[in-house]
């Protein structure tokens, strides 16, 4: 017998009315300084201090979303453009948010990007990444769910890490700046010391694993000759052995002919080269005459490069960063066309704090098809903003926070020391390049070096 639904019902489920989301009533934007160490890139050095962005927006109901993004005094007028913009928007209305942000900041010239000694994707990227973070941590917190679950789900309960060595000079960095702490132990003591060669390296990455469990290595490399870089890579596979995954990031710094020599020599080596050369058309060049997979957050950073990018082959990796790509949703979209066109995904990291780590680790959790561990500089910062202190690493991963939204509180007694360094640091902007001269006079970033 078939069951028609009584008018009634029909009725009155046909008056229903819903309730509409909460209105942006206040953004926080707060600029900050935590310590880092004088390590060594392909744009130079860093400064005594990484600069952040906190972004903290409150709802009319006094629920508080946040995120983190890149700082620099730039950055930081560009969020506090958009504040006006925001008030009183639906934070669940994102597509509307970004309507706005758009009208405001223009359309990227995304081929413009990557072409620079470290490349800042175009202000509506960035700071619709923070904002969409934000707005998903507070959906989470009225829905209470974790951001894992709004982007589709938790496809794993650990998300891999890999760790991340840099070159560097003897020193602390912040206040001790080239200086050591005498009673720093563990790898809060390796942390400080220099590492210009391949046993310093060894020594580095050593230290690394042993105090977070990492099971796979990279090597930010475009400081020193090729030879030096891939020596250090052939130390570092003596000194783990082959099953613990490598990687080397030269930051484009070398010729076509020299990413063919070295990527010839490193050929069964290497779990991926990333952006040994700069462009897609050299990526694609060098690609061609070698066996390992090509990685790269360099020649292909913007869906508008993604036509091309297949056309070419110039990459089997890309490494998203929702920072740069225009948040956590468009990663995600990224993740999808890698698996379609047969690209790895994993991710690309810059110097940051825990509310990012959590935004990245939400991700990673929810993308369906992740191939490689993430990049990540957590472990070389020491100050957090964190409530409840620095997010833990059990054998190289992080479990997925599990409250709702991010998982992760903002702690407003840290987050004031941190924008008391900003202040007292007197940085307003990343060159390394300038804090390379200070140590080498005289010294310019070179799109090719090698």
């Amino acid at each position: 017998m078939l069951f028609l639904p009584d008018e009634k019902v029909i009725a009155q489920n046909t008056k229903k009315t819903f309730k509409t989301g909460p209105k942006i009533k206040q953004i926080n934007v707060t600029p900050i300084a935590f310590t880092d160490p004088p390590v060594l890139n392909a744009a130079g050095l860093h400064a005594p201090y990484a600069l952040r962005n906190i972004v903290e927006v409150i709802t009319d109901d006094n629920i508080s979303g946040i995120s983190e993004m890149h700082g620099g005094i730039a950055n930081t007028n560009a969020l506090e453009a958009a504040k006006g913009l925001l008030i009183g928007k639906d934070p669940f209305q994102l597509n509307e948010i970004k309507r706005t942000l758009q009208t405001h900041f223009g359309k990227e010239e995304a081929q413009k990007r990557g072409d620079a000694a470290y490349w800042n994707n175009g202000q509506l990227s960035t700071v619709f990444g923070a904002v969409e973070v934000a707005c998903l941590d507070i959906m989470g917190k009225i829905t209470g769910r974790p951001v894992v679950d709004l982007l589709g789900g938790k496809m794993r309960e650990q998300v891999p890490f890999a760790a991340y060595l840099f070159y560097k000079y003897e020193g602390a960095g912040g206040k001790l700046g080239f200086k050591t702490d005498n009673n720093a132990k563990g790898w809060a003591a390796v942390r400080q010391a220099k590492a210009l060669d391949p046993a310093g390296i060894v020594a580095e990455a050593k230290g690394m694993c042993e105090e977070f469990g990492f099971k796979s290595i990279k090597l930010k490399g475009g400081v020193f000759e090729p030879q030096k870089e891939v020596d250090a890579m052939f130390a570092l596979r003596e000194a783990f052995g082959p099953d613990v995954p490598l990687r080397v990031d030269p930051n484009a710094l070398w010729k076509v002919e020299t990413g063919i020599k070295y990527g010839k020599m490193m050929d069964g080596l290497l779990e991926y080269l990333e952006d040994p050369v700069r462009s897609q058309e050299n990526m694609a060049k060098v690609r061609k005459e070698i066996k390992t997979p090509l990685a790269t957050n360099m020649c292909t950073t913007a869906f508008e490069h993604i036509p091309s990018s297949i056309a070419l082959g110039s990459e089997d990796i890309i490494l998203t960063d929702h920072h740069y790509w225009g948040g956590l949703k468009a990663s995600m979209d990224v993740g999808r066309i890698c698996e379609v066109f047969g690209r790895g995904i994993s991710m690309h990291s810059n110097s940051h704090l825990g509310i990012s780590l959590a935004a990245m680790v939400h991700l990673g959790g929810a993308l369906p098809y992740l191939t490689t561990a993430l990049d990540t500089h957590y472990p070389w910062q020491s100050e957090e903003v964190i409530t409840g202190g620095r997010l833990k690493f059990e054998e190289g991963s992080v479990q997925v926070p599990q409250g709702p939204g991010l998982g992760v509180e903002l702690d407003k007694k840290a987050l004031a020391l941190l924008h008391k360094n900003y202040l007292d640091s007197g940085l307003t902007k990343r060159d390394d390049a300038k804090e390379m001269q200070k140590v080498q006079p005289g010294w310019v970033f070179k799109n090719d070096r090698w």
